[in-house]
């Protein structure tokens, strides 16, 4: 299994668990779904046998629901976005620090990466409104920010992530 790292934050973003897509060499979609789980449930304790009356009482379980790359990963809605501009600041600044990253790390990439993520994020940022904009667990708002909306697929609707693949590092478990 490989798990993605943001760069910059060293934050877990995804899995290769996850049925994902790499488009034009510069982001990952990565298609999850909707979950609701249970956490906590019940406890028994030796010896404790409370009546039927009183085993209503505290006992209500703690329920979570959402996206499961979401959940799993620990990532971190971020609401730091209020329209496109803000978003478009962010996102030079972020490609700045990216592309001198990768000039020192791997120079061969940096035309690649210029090139297509700007076709990428003009289709993107065309869909701004509908999407949702996510952090890794440290919540820093420096690294990476995935972005999520849903697409119709067969009929369904279905939560798509989006990473951009040269702010992501490997590693193998």
């Amino acid at each position: 299994m490989k798990i993605f790292k943001d760069i910059f934050t060293g934050d877990e973003m995804f899995s290769d668990t996850y049925r994902m897509k790499l488009v034009d060499d510069v982001v990952y979609e990565v298609y999850g779904k909707l979950t609701t789980r249970k956490s906590g449930g019940d406890i028994e304790i030796a010896g404790f046998n409370p009546s039927a009356e009183d085993a209503d009482e505290g006992t209500d379980e703690a329920v979570e629901s959402g996206v499961d790359v979401v959940l799993n990963h620990r990532l971190q809605e971020t609401f730091a976005f209020a329209d496109k501009k803000s978003y478009t600041l962010y996102l030079k600044d972020y490609m700045k620090k990216l592309v001198a990253k990768l000039e020192e790390n791997s120079p061969d990439q940096v035309e690649v990466f210029k090139t297509n993520m700007n076709k990428v994020m003009k289709d993107i940022l065309g869909r701004f409104k509908e999407l949702q904009f996510f952090t890794g667990e440290s919540m820093d708002i420096d690294g990476l920010v995935a972005l999520m909306e849903y697409r119709e697929i067969n009929g369904e609707s279905v939560p798509v992530l989006m990473f951009f693949k040269h702010g992501l590092e490997e590693e193998k478990c």
